[in-house]
Order: structure tokens, then sequence, then C-alpha cells
């Protein structure tokens, strides 16, 4: 191992995974927003399109910083092998809240790390996640604070949504957006020292 500084950049523009990478003591170098059709393909499930997503940001971003480790994630909400909309409006969020309501949804977020040499690794967070009932006051209250906005599913567990959660068994730092044991377990594995 040579001692040259070693560059990691985190391949999106989510101010949640920069904090998630901080809070286990990793500051990436830069963060570059990778510009994909973020569109499911026909007959794409939940889980390879949170795949395809996670690898096609971290390739874009590798084609503009040859030479770094390129750190890129994506998020999926899916009901059954429904794939749940990232909320861009009011209808978008209430419709997603509705069909969560009172029942289990999975979350998969999906890890895709490319090394200085090219190399793709790997890997796939699944959660599963049951919400209480809610009412449509609760579903109202919630659309007025705005947190839903951009977020997968229509809500955002690590804030007011919190209330919601009844359940929730595997990565809760996956559900926010960037599961940190996997993360943390394919940088170490790819050669990454921070």
């Amino acid at each position: 191992m040579t001692s040259e500084k070693q560059k990691l950049v985190l391949a999106s523009a989510s101010p949640r995974r920069l904090a998630l990478l901080e809070q286990i003591g990793i500051a990436p170098d830069a963060v570059r927003a990778a510009d994909i059709d973020e569109t499911p393909l026909k007959g794409e499930l939940p889980r390879l399109h949170a795949q395809r997503l996670a690898r096609e940001k971290a390739e874009a971003v590798a084609r503009m910083e040859p030479g770094a480790f390129v750190l890129a994630a994506d998020t999926v909400v899916a009901c059954g092998r429904r794939i749940l909309p990232k909320a861009e409006t009011e209808a978008d969020a209430r419709a997603c809240l509705a069909l969560l309501s009172g029942r289990a949804h999975r979350v998969y977020t999906a890890i895709a790390l490319i090394d200085p040499d090219g190399k793709l690794r790997e890997r796939v967070n699944e959660t599963r996640v049951a919400f209480k009932r809610l009412s449509a006051a609760e579903i109202e209250a919630y659309i007025a604070g705005g947190e839903w906005r951009g977020k997968a599913g229509g809500y955002a567990v690590q804030g007011r949504a919190a209330a919601f959660v009844r359940l929730l068994t595997g990565s809760y730092s996956g559900v926010v957006g960037l599961p940190l044991f996997e993360t943390a377990t394919l940088l170490e594995g790819a050669g990454f020292s921070h």
C-alpha cells in the first residue's frame, strides 16, 4: 500500500447519506450527485431496481473521478412488488402513506463501490418496516410538515414518521439511506482506510 492519500467520493446529493458516513468517522473528499434516469424498467423488481440505480450512480461518478473510491447508494420502498415513488407532490405522499398505513413493507438500500482500479462491489440491505394504522388526520399533519418531499415512499423514518413505525427488522440506517454495517464492510474489503 502506498502512502498516497486515498480519495473517496460520495455519489449522492443526499445530506442524510453524508451525515451517516460521518457518523462512522468517514468524511468523503468530494460529494457529487449522479444525474441518471431513476425510472424503473418494465417489470423490474424493487431489489434489482435499487441495485441497478446504485451501480449506475457509481459508474457515472467514477467516469468523472478516475482513481478514486466512488460510493453510491439507492433506497427503494416497496409494497410487495410495487416500487413506491420518491414523493414529489402532496398527492404522491398521501397515496404512499395511505398504502403503507397498517401494513408492512420492505426498504431496499443498495450500495455500490467502485475502487480506484475500477472494480465494482455491491451489497443490498433489506429491512422490513411495519406502520401502525394511520388516521386521515395523522396523514394530513405529516404532509403539512413537508418532511416527505423527495423521500422514497413519502416518509422520513428519522423524522416525525418514526412515530408511525411499530416494527423495524433490519437496518435503521439502511432505511434512512445508507446501511452503515454493509458500507463499512464494503469499504474495508476494498482496501479503503480512513
